[in-house]
């Protein structure tokens, strides 16, 4: 019998191809209602992820960037960025994603980061721990911000929402790069990075990412420390520790 884990892979590598099919081709290019871009590898990949989950796990639920929800048994559900970063990829820029997590009852069990252009799939479970192409990977374990490699993802809309907290950001870390989507906080599970403060984000850009930075020894929470879900609320921190986590919690709600 397969595992959940093994068919999470393969989903990624079915994912990463569809995805390299389109990649610095000509696309053809929509917007949403919130002027975000769709292309039509978003939607090709995400057919293809979906009928790979109709044909292995008939009863369970999905949530997909493009097509939305469809409910399954109740407790088990599949969330699927088909690409996470449609900018750059739109834009030939490599650092798109792929994303997808497993949640039982509510719960990110097993979380997934595949970045088709650079051929490295991440793969997180809070029991069995995270990996990178197979090869274990843990967080740095740094416990100190001021000596911490923070990535501040979004920053525009955070600086345009939350000035001061944006201030105070610019003065924090050792050392500091912006950024969007998936991968800083795929570098953090891989110990390349301590600490990742993210905003605006839907279900499907951080459910992935818990169980994928909670397998590799670190802590991954809402601005206000609360457990991720389908209903939180999409501004969200990552750290390598506990200890870093905290002073982060302290630098958001001063």
């Amino acid at each position: 019998m397969i595992s959940i884990e093994n068919h999470a892979k393969s989903i990624s590598a079915i994912a990463s191809d569809a995805a390299m099919r389109y990649f610095r081709g000509r696309l053809g290019v929509e917007f949403k209602q919130d002027e975000s871009p769709v292309t039509q590898a978003d939607k090709g990949v995400e057919a293809e992820v979906r009928a790979y989950l109709t044909q292995h796990f008939p009863d369970h639920g999905v949530f997909g960037e493009e097509e939305g929800k469809q409910d399954g048994d109740g407790r088990h559900m599949w969330v699927v960025d088909p690409i996470d970063g449609t900018r750059s990829f739109l834009s030939g820029h490599p650092l798109f994603g792929f994303l997808l997590a497993h949640l039982v009852d509510g719960k990110p069990k097993l979380g997934v980061v595949g970045m088709p252009a650079l051929n490295e799939t991440f793969v997180g479970m809070v029991e069995t721990g995270a990996t990178l192409n197979g090869q274990p990977i843990h967080v740095s374990g740094q416990i100190a911000l001021d000596r911490s490699i923070l990535y501040v993802n979004e920053g525009d809309k955070i600086y345009r929402d939350h000035p001061g907290l944006f201030g105070r950001l610019m003065q924090s870390g050792q050392t500091r790069r912006f950024a969007y989507d998936c991968y800083p906080h795929a570098l953090l599970a891989a110990g390349h990075v301590d600490a990742v403060v993210d905003y605006d984000l839907q279900p499907y850009d951080f459910l992935a990412l818990s169980p994928l930075i909670e397998a590799a020894g670190g802590v991954m929470t809402d601005w206000q420390g609360q457990p991720l879900s389908l209903a939180s609320d999409g501004a969200v921190i990552s750290a390598a520790t506990p200890e870093l986590h905290a002073q982060l919690l302290t630098l958001l709600n001063a």
